[in-house]
């Protein structure tokens, strides 16, 4: 397991080297605006299947996804003017919203998700440079679920991560250290019901 530390003077080199590695199917545990996750390419099979055997996460648990703006939002969900206008309000930030999952005859051809639900979909855009870079520069959905063994909880320190991670079978291919994270995940609301559910604070 290879573990970079970012800082202003490599930050360059290190987003490069992500880049390469998420292009070719890699996992990244990468620092967001709330907890560190494993960054992999959300249309790339064996990269997503990798997530949920590193999180020993059941593959009938859908997985949040980072997108880099409403417009690519708009290719995976259903998303109203109501809804985007509360959208445009919260991200880039540390909200999810559950959408609709926009039906197969109004999907652009050739983006296919993996580990996500067929009817619903959880999206999110981080409020953290590294991570819009990386979706800017790539262009494609991302995983946005959170880097901890299913059942133990998500942590914003690196070391917390990492130990829960240690002597396990399925490994990140890279980590990225960015230090001490605000180490609480994103909300959660669910913008199919009305009024809006709140499922995680």
């Amino acid at each position: 397991m290879r573990i970079l530390k970012v800082n202003q003077k490599n930050l360059k080199e290190v987003i490069e080297t992500a880049l390469q590695l998420i292009k070719e199917g890699n996992v990244i545990i990468c620092p967001t605006d709330t907890v560190y996750i494993p960054v992999a390419d959300a249309t790339n099979k064996k990269a997503v299947k990798k997530v949920f055997l590193m999180k020993k996460r059941s593959l009938k648990k859908p997985i949040p996804i980072f997108v880099k703006d409403i417009k690519m939002a708009k290719t995976i969900a259903e998303i109203d003017k109501k809804q985007e206008q509360f959208l445009k309000s919260v991200w880039p930030g540390k909200v999810t919203a559950v959408l609709k999952r926009l039906q197969p005859s109004h999907r652009p051809k050739g983006i296919k998700l993996y580990g996500v639900a067929e009817n619903t979909i959880a999206l999110r855009i981080p409020n953290f440079k590294l991570v819009n870079f990386l979706l800017k520069e790539l262009d494609r959905p991302l995983v946005g679920t959170s880097a901890n063994i299913s059942g133990k909880p998500a942590s914003g320190n690196l070391k917390e991560v990492l130990d829960q991670f240690k002597d396990q079978k399925h490994q990140p291919d890279l980590v990225i250290n960015a230090g001490i994270l605000p180490g609480k995940p994103s909300k959660v609301m669910d913008l199919t019901v009305s009024p809006p559910k709140i499922l995680r604070l």
